[in-house]
């Protein structure tokens, strides 16, 4: 039977990074020791006022179609959370609940692009965004970044890079994989090439409250901005809710029109019962929430010291984020081949550098999602893993 060219432009590399990840939970399932470090799913559990709203919610008989907008309390919230941070004025009317920030990326991009409409996207980028864009037919453009550089984007490249069928640029601030965040600066600069070239900017925000080090930017927020940035968000990372699944896009309220419009004809919303676990989320100061900030911040350091001086490996510490990218080519082995052999040999789950794009070749990601005592034991383990191949090499 025939199928449509879109399930072509939806497979590739993004999809087959996650064989790594299967083959470990296959592992598991045989009984195997094996330290899950592959994918971003925080480890702690979604703080309780959050789920009793949820409870409470269901009880009270909300299992009806919700708006497809998402409540305007809920979107009222999310516009007063983004204008304290940022600065930007923004009502409900500029926000479209989504489930999850996976969602708000296809919905934006498939409101924004044409076949054949390029959109540079820094590398190394989330695995799915290439599949995302693909689906609407436009084609990703990749600016490459650099390991010594901390990954982080430099507006020159970005530059370089535009033509005629530029049409927008994502960017992911704290980046997945590398958690690299962009100073005041750099958006300026990125803000000044939008506006010059009339350019769409996604701006990918999910990761801007795991942020350590400096001050998270809202691009959208800077001078000429305002009207052609879609600011993208969640809840999974922060507050532990990455099966709840809810996201948001916030742009011009035209923007936000033909989201709905799309929302209308694939989601039909959200349910109003998750809407309100997610108002609670956003609402309520939850003490939870600042003590899995520093929890994870607490892991990045200690990632950091035990593999930093250990033969064959260089952690690159990032600013923010729950992943930590370390360069193994010193061990002479490609980060897939290192990544299979630690997970067979060494019973550690990790993903390979290559699957995120070619700047990041020779690395592997490290989940932040175990404990200090379960992550002090990875590192011992992907240690191992090295010492051992320099060993050979020796030989």
């Amino acid at each position: 039977m025939r199928y449509s060219a879109l399930t072509q432009r939806i497979a590739g590399d993004g999809a087959a990074a996650w064989k790594i990840h299967d083959r470990a939970l296959e592992l598991r399932e045989q009984g195997v020791d094996v330290l899950l470090l592959s994918i971003g799913d925080p480890d702690f559990d979604t703080p309780l006022p959050i789920v009793h709203a949820a409870i409470d919610s269901l009880l009270a008989g909300d299992t009806h179609y919700s708006d497809v907008r998402g409540t305007r309390t809920l979107r009222s919230s999310i516009a007063s959370r983004h204008q304290r941070r940022c600065g930007q004025e923004v009502d409900a009317e500029h926000v479209i609940v989504l489930p999850g920030a996976q969602c708000a990326v296809y919905s934006v991009a498939q409101c924004l692009l044409d076949p054949g409409d390029e959109v540079i996207v820094a590398e190394p980028m989330y695995v799915t965004y290439e599949a995302v864009f693909g689906a609407c037919g436009a084609r990703v453009v990749p600016v490459a970044v650099r390991p010594e550089n901390g990954f982080r984007v430099e507006p020159a490249d970005v530059a370089a890079l535009i033509t005629d069928k530029t049409r927008a640029i994502l960017l992911n601030s704290p980046n997945n994989p590398s958690g690299a965040s962009l100073s005041l600066n750099i958006w300026q600069e990125l803000a000044a090439l939008c506006v010059r070239h009339d350019l769409w900017l996604i701006s990918d925000e999910v990761y801007s409250d795991l942020l350590y080090e400096g001050d998270h930017i809202s691009p959208a927020s800077l001078p000429g901005m305002a009207e052609r940035t879609a600011t993208l968000n969640s809840l999974s990372k922060s507050h532990a809710m990455s099966g709840w699944r809810v996201g948001w896009m916030i742009g011009p309220k035209p923007l936000a029109e033909h989201v709905m419009n799309l929302s209308l004809c694939m989601l039909f919303g959200i349910p109003d019962f998750v809407q309100k676990a997610a108002q609670v989320a956003l609402d309520e100061d939850l003490p939870e929430v600042a003590l899995m900030r520093e929890e994870y911040r607490q892991r990045r350091d200690l990632v950091c010291a035990k593999l930093n001086g250990c033969p064959g490996l260089r952690p690159i510490k990032p600013d923010g984020g729950m992943f930590v990218m370390v360069d193994v080519r010193q061990t002479g082995l490609g980060a897939q081949n290192f990544a299979e052999r630690l997970l067979e040999r060494y019973g550690v789950s990790v993903l390979a550098g290559e699957a995120f794009g070619p700047s990041a070749a020779g690395h592997i990601r490290i989940g932040l999602v175990v404990d200090q005592v379960k992550l002090a034991d990875a590192c011992r383990r992907i240690a191992l893993c090295a010492v051992d191949l320099l060993q050979v090499r020796r030989a």
